[in-house]
């Protein structure tokens, strides 16, 4: 038992001396060094983070800016105008008996209406300097009318020094050798006209009359509606080929109606009657390529029983949407008694332009254009109303090769 007791105290004291924890006895010196220095058993290393993973959406790209489209000639041309310019493009005047080149410089018309009065007693070389004096004023192109309809309405063929003899009336040519006679004499009209300078036309005339004391009885073709829409799709075809513009008149369509140069004219047909009718001339001419249709000074009341179709928004509203006319819409000469006994010079003018009318063929130009810039002064007509017209009657001096070729930059 002695021995016993005796090993298990050197073993504790062994163990004591291993922990460091003896009562008050040091630990060799060996080993506390080896202890201090030994370094513990080093810890697992921490996971690393798994890759990221590749997003499978695709970033979004930065958007550009989305390019703006190329403005049309007419639309550069028009930023470039003053308000004084684009109100002067909108009248097609009466060329004055003096001093017409100084009214071309000045109000910068859309164009001049040539009368006879005009060609008398000059020759050949004088009407074209005098029109080529004109255009030389206009800063925008001018195009330069004639009413040479044939028959009652002549204004260069009458004259000796100009024409052999004056056109017949498109129904006797009719009548004589059908729509190839009326079509060759047109081709012929069209360059006597474009020899002298002159580059619109105000025919052919669409109206439909079978009533031989009627005033546009003599000027109408004596035709079926279908008959005469026939006849103008070949007439307008003919003037495009020669490059001369057209004006189809006068609608809706004068029919029997009495004059409406004199006074106020009622028209009493149904709708019914133009619808399928007197509509068809017109149709026809605007699908074969006509620049302008020309709206008459007589009052319709199966649309307007207010107004003269030429002041009527109902009727523009017809013209533009109905019949799908996208070309320039002109007044008959707003000083006919069918307008002057409606409303004053300066009323006529503004109520032409809020109707819907591109330009106005007028002869009181020194009242009329004044007024109708002060009304876009004052807000009464928007400016761009003003605008949408001009972009209009510039894109036709575009097709007929009056304005300089505008360049893209």
């Amino acid at each position: 038992m002695a021995k016993r007791g005796k090993l298990c105290a050197a073993l504790l004291a062994l163990g004591l001396v291993f922990s460091g924890c003896g009562t008050g006895s040091a630990t060799p010196d060996g080993w506390s060094s080896a202890i201090g220095q030994a370094s513990p058993p080093a810890a697992p290393a921490a996971p690393s983070s798994a890759p990221a993973m590749p997003s499978l959406q695709k970033p979004s790209p930065t958007p550009s800016p989305t390019p703006k489209p190329t403005p049309s000639p007419e639309q550069r041309l028009l930023e470039s105008m003053t308000l004084e310019e684009k109100v002067g493009q909108l009248f097609f005047v009466r060329c004055p008996e003096e001093d017409s080149a100084a009214m071309i410089a000045q109000y910068q018309p859309g164009g001049v209406l040539l009368f006879g009065r005009d060609f008398a007693g000059r020759t050949r070389e004088a009407v074209v300097g005098m029109i080529a004096d004109y255009r030389a004023q206009a800063k925008y192109g001018l195009l330069i009318g004639v009413d040479e309809e044939g028959g009652d309405v002549v204004r260069v063929s009458d004259q000796a020094a100009l024409a052999e003899a004056p056109y017949p009336a498109p129904r006797a040519l009719y009548a004589e050798g059908g729509v190839s006679l009326l079509c060759q004499t047109e081709a012929e009209k069209c360059r006597l006209l474009a020899s002298l300078g002159i580059n619109v036309n105000f025919a052919p005339v669409c109206d439909i009359s079978d009533d031989p004391a009627a005033f546009m009885y003599s000027r109408s073709l004596g035709l079926s509606p279908a008959e005469t829409a026939a006849v103008i799709d070949g007439m307008v075809r003919v003037c495009e080929t020669e490059n001369m513009g057209t004006v189809l008149k006068h609608f809706p369509g004068y029919g029997n109606a009495a004059d409406s140069h004199a006074g106020i004219v009622y028209d009493d047909r149904a709708y019914t009657a133009f619808e399928g009718g007197a509509f068809l001339p017109f149709e026809s001419g605007m699908r074969a390529g006509a620049d302008c249709v020309l709206v008459a000074h007589n009052i319709v009341p199966c649309v307007d029983g207010e107004r003269p179709a030429s002041l009527s928004a109902d009727w523009h509203d017809i013209l533009r949407g109905t019949l799908g006319f996208s070309g320039v819409i002109l007044t008959d000469d707003l000083s006919m008694g069918g307008v002057t006994d409606y409303a004053n010079a300066e009323a006529a003018a503004v109520e032409a332009v809020l109707a819907g009318n591109d330009m106005l063929c007028c002869t009181d130009y020194k009242t009329q254009i004044p007024a109708v810039l002060r009304a876009v002064e004052n807000g009464t007509i928007e400016e761009s109303r003003i605008d949408e017209s001009v972009l209009r009657i510039l894109r036709w001096k575009l097709e007929r090769g009056l304005l300089e070729k505008i360049s893209d930059g």
